[in-house]
């Protein structure tokens, strides 16, 4: 059991795909640090001055200054300001994986294909070389400008 754990460990795709989990989890941060300090507080001031993280309904039915008050008296709160940035951050996640998806797509492109090794024969219709100048099943004389298939 212990072989085949390490076999499956150590294959190529479970290598990549932590590679990627890992990578993912910190462009996660990046994109959260961009959301909260560049995009939301030019926002705010647009929207006169709000500040998201601190938008919540206090379902406990007491006052509090702030969500972290709230929060340290342990009253149950629903915090939406904190929900609108973390959709923030999934939109600006999925665009930029989007980019990145369609920027790989862009480059794979689908190889030429093989020029033609065979023609048929315009007499039998069998498949010959494309060099024939006879056909092996027939053998008629096949003109230089035959159909090529």
């Amino acid at each position: 059991m212990l072989k085949e754990f390490k076999e499956f460990a150590m294959r190529g795709n479970v290598i990549d795909m932590a590679v990627g989990i890992i990578i993912g989890a910190a462009f996660g941060k990046i994109v959260s640090s961009f959301v909260k300090d560049i995009v939301m507080p030019p926002i705010g001031k647009i929207t006169g001055g709000v500040d998201f993280t601190e938008l919540y309904i206090n379902l406990s039915g007491g006052n509090f200054a702030s969500l972290e008050a709230a929060k340290k008296a342990g009253a149950a709160t629903i915090n939406y300001g904190l929900f609108i940035n973390t959709v923030v951050d999934f939109v600006i996640v999925a665009f930029a994986i989007f980019i990145v998806i369609k920027q790989i797509n862009r480059l794979k492109k689908e190889p030429a294909p093989a020029d033609p090794t065979t023609k048929k024969c315009p007499h039998c219709i069998s498949e010959i070389p494309i060099a024939a100048t006879k056909c092996a099943h027939c053998t008629a004389d096949i003109p230089a400008a035959a159909a090529e298939t």
